[in-house]
């Protein structure tokens, strides 16, 4: 069993083939954080913990000034007994204090995963994953936490939740609730993590640690554009290609908080969880609280290491397992070709030119409902507009399958808009705190998913036009954050818990709607990547990685984005230029190679592309089919990462039959000396046939002498080179 307890010492040894993690239980007492690595055949505590009488210390047992939990490596820390680093919980009991005192009570090792109630999270086998679960009971308050751990067997992977019970006959509440703590004995690592704003997401950024609190977060009621729910800690020395990590990866979609704290004696403590300065739970006397999951990945070969296994763990044990291995179509979006100006006739012109192109997705974005001519009015009116599709979606729908095309639609279900029949109706359905006047974005408001009749609603909403069996494809768009959060139902005193009760009440919802309709294919939007998480994934095997579609921006994108999710997750169109975004003019052919590097599509009138564009298109999509296995489901390395002065990029395709190099070269650049790129990942042992020029040369040779980048005399060039494997 690859998790077992040691009674000499009292460890717990979670080991794998990659990695092994060990804990400790300290004085019968508390649960100690002993070793995080690369895999140990065994453990029996040759690192020692330091015991130090030093100043200001509280010792929770006066005859050993040594011991103090300020200093202590904790797996969870403590509440108002002397640990004074950044916590993992906090709960204000019926009195009104916030101390408790959890002592380890018992633990079970168990093979398979159990669901999380509510929440999406990791899957996994009796075969696949083995649990640990550790019980902490405070006898005073009668509170229980349970530290779950779940070890996968073929991944340098485990995920850690919490679940917090009240076994006690009084109300307390939860005014922290936090997944994963972990203590580093060390603080020589730099900080990972993933930053941005609409339309300009996922840029990487990297800091060492320094004393005190470096912390991401989001409280804007989504895990939002700003930061991923994401940190790694890395050696100085990693690169892309060597050196160790370790990253943490929430499975939320919400407000959430990941930090890191160098404390006075040198160690780091790394939390990650919900928000807690816009959460509070009420736990109730024979209730429970369930945390989100957290996915804590493990490299020694350096970020693409650890990437790689995100990759794979995501497809085979987070995505609906009815896309995991399923081609995803290459679509046609109406968006940026008509925003809101839709006619029937004109997009079945337009449907029949795609589907000549080779295209076999066409989706109707929005406009397409209630007087919706722009973006001011009728969200949560869900019936067709007659006057632009007189016809309806069904007609729309019949006459793109006609033309072999699967057909897909646009909608925004999260959203009110106050000029609509539905606010008229349910004006309190919106979010809103009473007295305070409503504060719009994009003039829409929120709807309320907290409340089971609004989700009834929303399930509803979408059921009835998934139920004619006309739709294949939708769009899930999500357009602004959330503000007055509260509502007229809830008391006072759980005002704080409508943050949290609003994703639980959209997974209900994502939950109802793919259990009712399995095989239509949802792709997650907000704003593009204002919500890309992997608590989403779980529902949603695609996201619309950003609203910028221009070329050059996405290359640093979806760069990003790739430290976490294979390309297949990632929504990526070629568009018109001048780029609607930025106003870039950059050639078709390298707008189409960034495009196939994710899940490819278009987003452009189609209709207006002159005869030689429309060549090309055709080229890049029997090109793209062609390779289909290879772009969607081969692995993905980065070898060359965009710099802000020059933007070249360059990344690897590669399964076992062949490897896909695209090298971007950014901005042209005068006396240029010799360009060698190594190539890495190919096979060593294996010859591979450079298609281009028939050149054939070992994996080792491409990997470690390099190919040569001839100089591009233009401006945003990209080369693409296919390699089949002899």
């Amino acid at each position: 069993m690859p998790i077992f307890h040691q009674e000499t010492g009292n460890f717990f040894h979670l080991q794998n083939q990659q990695l092994s993690y060990v804990i400790g239980v300290e004085r019968e007492k508390y649960l100690t954080h002993r070793y995080f690595g690369s895999r140990l055949p065994s453990y029996h505590g040759s690192n020692h913990l330091q015991f130090i009488d030093r100043g200001f210390a509280t010792n929770p047992f006066p005859e050993e000034r040594g011991l103090s939990l300020n200093a202590l490596p904790l797996e969870t820390s403590t509440q108002g007994n002397g640990d004074h680093r950044i916590a993992n919980y906090q709960i204000r009991l019926a009195n009104g204090t916030n101390v408790t005192d959890f002592s380890y009570a018992s633990h079970k090792i168990y093979q398979g995963k159990q669901p999380l109630a509510g929440l999406p999270a990791l899957k996994g086998g009796k075969t696949e994953v083995t649990t640990l679960e550790i019980q902490l009971v405070d006898d005073i308050s009668q509170l229980q936490m349970t530290l779950v751990y779940n070890l996968y067997e073929k991944f340098p992977v485990l995920t850690r939740n919490v679940l917090f019970e009240n076994n006690g006959n009084q109300a307390v509440f939860l005014e922290n609730a936090g997944s994963v703590q972990l203590d580093f004995p060390r603080n020589d690592f730099e900080l990972i993590t993933l930053n941005g704003s609409h339309t300009n997401e996922a840029n990487l950024h990297r800091q060492a640690l320094h004393p005190g609190i470096q912390k991401i977060e989001s409280s804007r009621g989504t895990s939002s554009p700003q930061h991923q729910p994401f940190i790694a800690l890395a050696d100085a020395c990693t690169t892309e290609f060597s050196g160790e990590v370790f990253g943490f990866h929430l499975v939320y979609s919400g407000n959430f908080a990941a930090q890191v704290e160098v404390e006075q004696y040198g160690s780091s403590r790394l939390q990650m969880g919900i928000q807690p300065e816009t959460f509070e739970w009420q736990l109730n006397p024979q209730t429970s609280f369930q945390t989100p999951e957290v996915v804590i990945n493990y490299s020694q070969k350096g970020f693409n290491g650890m990437s790689q296994t995100f990759h794979q763990v995501y497809q085979e044990y987070l995505v609906p397992q009815t896309f995991a291995k399923a081609e995803r179509p290459i679509l046609l979006n109406t968006w940026e070709a008509n925003y809101f100006d839709l006619a029937e006739e004109e997009l079945i012109q337009q449907a029949k030119i795609a589907s000549q192109l080779g295209i076999e997705l066409f989706v109707l974005d929005d406009g397409w409902f209630g007087q919706r001519n722009d973006d001011t009015t009728s969200l949560g009116d869900w019936q067709v507009n007659e006057d632009k599709l007189p016809h309806g979606i069904t007609g729309l729908a019949d006459e793109v399958h006609k033309l072999g095309l699967k057909f897909g639609l646009w909608f925004e279900p999260e959203m009110i808009s106050k000029n609509s029949d539905l606010f008229a109706a349910h004006p309190d359905w919106a979010l809103q705190v009473p007295d305070y006047p409503l504060t719009e974005g994009r003039q829409q408001l929120v709807l309320d998913l907290s409340r089971s009749e609004v989700q009834d609603f929303v399930i509803a909403a979408l059921s009835q036009h998934l139920a004619t069996g006309a739709i294949d494809y939708v769009k899930w768009d999500m357009n602004r954050h959330l503000t007055e959060v509260g509502n007229l139902v809830l008391p006072p005193q759980q005002q704080k818990e409508i943050s949290h009760r609003y994703v639980l009440g959209l997974y209900r919802i994502l939950d109802s709607l793919i259990q009712q309709f399995p095989q239509v294919l949802f792709e997650n939007c907000s704003s593009g990547g204002g919500r890309f998480d992997p608590g989403m994934m779980a529902y949603m095997p695609q996201t619309w990685t950003s609203d910028n579609s221009d070329a050059i921006c996405r290359t640093s994108i979806q760069y990003g984005y790739s430290y976490l999710y294979p390309p297949i997750m990632m929504g990526a169109h070629v568009s018109d230029v001048p780029n609607h975004q930025v106003g870039r003019i950059t050639p078709l052919e390298t707008r189409g190679w960034i495009a196939m590097s994710g899940n490819f599509g278009y987003e452009l009138d189609i209709s207006k592309q002159t005869p030689t564009d429309l060549e090309k298109i055709q080229e890049q999509i029997a090109f793209y089919k062609k390779h289909r296995k290879l772009l969607q489901f081969g692995e993905f390395y980065r070898l060359l990462a965009p710099t802000a002065q020059q933007f070249a990029t360059a990344w690897l395709f590669k399964n076992q039959k062949e490897a896909l190099l695209i090298y971007s070269n950014g901005l042209a650049q005068p006396a240029v000396p010799a360009n060698y790129l190594k190539l890495h990942y190919l096979d060593a042992e294996a010859m591979y046939r450079n298609d281009a020029t028939g050149e054939v040369a070992s994996g080792a040779e491409f990997n470690q002498a390099g190919i040569l980048i001839p100089r591009l005399k233009e401006d945003f060039a990209v080369m693409a080179l296919h390699f089949t494997k002899e």
